[in-house]
């Protein structure tokens, strides 16, 4: 069995061949996050490459329970009446205002209780709560307390509505601490409808996996929406989270084969003060429409001390055939490890990056917009093989960078398009690579930047063309092109044109290529499989033209000691008032 490699990253620098790290690196706290992903394993590699499957299938399986292995051959009722309850039936008893459930079985729950419910079965029990109108209120702690059990079924009655509400505040040490809070596995089904009111803490916990299947669930919380420790699975239901803290969160990091979130249905609309999904391990979206704001949007600025990413994963995050909105004040999708992108309609906007993988990011199919940014797609190794991406940035559109600082050397990042069709409009540098690039085919067409600090492409080391459609527009004062050995040919034109401009190349009076620019410019970069070495060209704009050598100007193949400012003047691209990315 191939054993899943695991890490926690720390902002060190990283050599990488392709999207493989190789090395084990020393586990680092995430300090800046309001949930721990800390790991207590080390890694062997990094595979950006990995589908959900592959990553899924090394992890532990979650817990689903159903109603039907709790039958007893009975069902108990439990008839809930203001500080009182009746119970008809075996395995409950009511002592004042606490209802007692103390063996497996099947209850159905009804009626307004001021007090809980407290499942304190044996540890092999598997128990159902079938919650058919039921309104608890907890002023001294928890609705619903499961501190022991084997797995919990909680089915939500058929047209049913039902309340959970909890005390004010907990005890720092306090075990019980949320509004629905267990001990056990926890699976949520039914098509009834669940509304629960975390005040002291947490909405809905399990210390083990919390499953949801499916059911109407509103979650508000002051500190985390709804927290699966081992693991948090949804499957299907309509699932709104008001939190203060973590909107879903699974942060078991003893285990690396737990602490993990898979989405694979439902429609869950997540608002938190810190991050929207957030994993010790991977988070896995192959399925359902998530729609994400975390620490205020896209706008809004966090202090240094809180984490508000849109999607955290510790080690892995999959984006796999879900529709994705994500708009956060830190990165919208980041990863201490890699981050792979396959599938699914993606749209982010972000106060810091958009796409951020400390190792790896790999996309090869799916819709990826970014609409907003500082900087796009960030990772020490970027590959693009497929798919449609959209890139808008203030600074970097694409940076590989593994926080090096501002040396001018090839210090081993790369960026590799073989496919796709990427779009990138940058405030900085459009295609920024610390070490070096390559491009074998797809289509990549950069817009920007207009100031001569910056330049559409920035490549330390060697940037080789041998495929593909490439254009870049942008500024004159760091221009560069293509290595002049590339295999594929390339032109380079000082021309200015204005957004709107029309920018045609000609091959002996034919139109090889024509764009309508989306921003202002002073040079044109423009590689295709038309193009070949040593001929003569004509790049025109607006009908003026300007006759050109293929493989001749700019700065090409930026050797060691050349090459731009990394970062759009900010050392590993950090956005201004933000501390370097730790992973938090």
């Amino acid at each position: 069995m191939r054993t899943k490699n695991r890490i926690l990253l720390a902002a060190v620098p990283f050599a990488l061949t392709g999207v493989i790290l190789a090395g084990c690196t020393a586990v680092a706290a995430d300090t800046g996050s309001s949930t721990t992903t800390t790991q207590a394993a080390s890694v062997q590699n990094v595979d950006a490459s990995l589908t959900a499957e592959q990553v899924l299938a090394e992890n532990a399986d979650a817990t689903t329970v159903t109603v039907d292995e709790a039958e007893t051959g009975s069902q108990t009722t439990i008839s809930l009446s203001g500080d009182s309850a009746t119970v008809d039936g075996d395995g409950a008893t009511v002592d004042g205002n606490t209802v007692t459930i103390d063996a497996a079985g099947t209850y159905l729950i009804s009626g307004a209780l001021e007090g809980s419910i407290v499942v304190a079965a044996p540890d092999d029990a598997v128990v159902a709560l079938i919650l058919d109108g039921v309104d608890i209120e907890n002023t001294d702690g928890a609705a619903i307390a499961i501190t022991g059990a084997d797995d919990v079924a909680i089915v939500l009655a058929d047209g049913s509505e039902n309340v959970l509400s909890d005390a004010d505040s907990y005890a720092d040490d306090a075990e019980v601490n949320a509004a629905l809070y267990s001990d056990a596995d926890v699976t949520i089904s039914g098509s009834g409808a669940l509304r629960v009111i975390g005040n002291g803490n947490d909405g809905i916990t399990s210390k083990d996996d919390l499953t949801i299947l499916s059911g109407t669930i509103d979650v508000t919380a002051a500190d985390d929406g709804l927290r699966g420790k081992d693991a948090l699975t949804v499957e299907g239901g309509t699932i709104t989270v008001n939190a203060s803290g973590d909107g879903l969160s699974s942060d078991q990091d003893a285990d690396e084969t737990q602490g993990y979130i898979w989405i694979s249905g439902g429609e869950l609309d997540v608002t938190s003060g810190g991050d929207g999904l957030a994993a010790a391990t991977d988070v896995v979206l192959t399925g359902g429409d998530v729609a994400i704001e975390s620490g205020g949007g896209s706008t809004a600025s966090v202090g240094t001390d809180l984490s508000a990413k849109g999607i955290k994963g510790g080690v892995y995050v999959v984006l796999e055939g879900a529709t994705v909105s994500v708009d956060a004040a830190d990165d919208a999708v980041h990863s201490n490890g890699a981050v792979h992108i396959n599938d699914g309609a993606i749209t982010l906007s972000s106060g810091d990056d958009g796409v951020h993988a400390d190792a790896a990011l790999a996309i090869d199919g799916g819709s990826l917009t970014v609409a907003d940014s500082y900087e796009g797609l960030e990772s020490t190794d970027i590959s693009i093989a497929g798919g449609t991406i959209d890139v808008t940035a203030s600074d970097d559109g694409m940076n590989a960078s593994s926080g090096s600082g501002e040396s001018m050397q090839d210090s081993g990042e790369m960026i590799t398009i073989s496919g796709g069709d990427t779009t990138v409009q940058a405030g900085g540098d459009g295609f920024d690579s610390n070490g070096s690039a390559e491009m074998t085919g797809g289509s990549l067409t950069i817009w920007g930047p207009t100031m001569d600090g910056n330049g559409a492409i920035d490549v330390n080391g060697s940037f080789d063309v041998s495929g593909g459609t490439l254009l870049a527009a942008g500024s004159a004062g760091m221009a560069v092109a293509p290595s002049t050995d590339s295999a594929q040919g390339w032109v380079f034109a000082t021309t200015d044109g204005d957004a709107g401009s029309t920018v045609e190349i000609l091959a002996d009076g034919q139109v090889v290529a024509e764009y309508v620019a989306d921003t202002s410019f002073a040079t044109v970069v423009y590689s295709g499989a038309d193009i070949v070495a040593g001929s003569t060209y004509e790049v025109t704009v607006d009908g003026v033209s300007t006759s050109v050598t293929a493989g001749e100007g700019g700065t090409s193949g930026m050797g060691p000691g050349q090459g731009g400012q990394q970062g759009g003047g900010m050392p590993g691209g950090t956005r201004p008032g933000q501390t370097e990315d730790d992973g938090s």
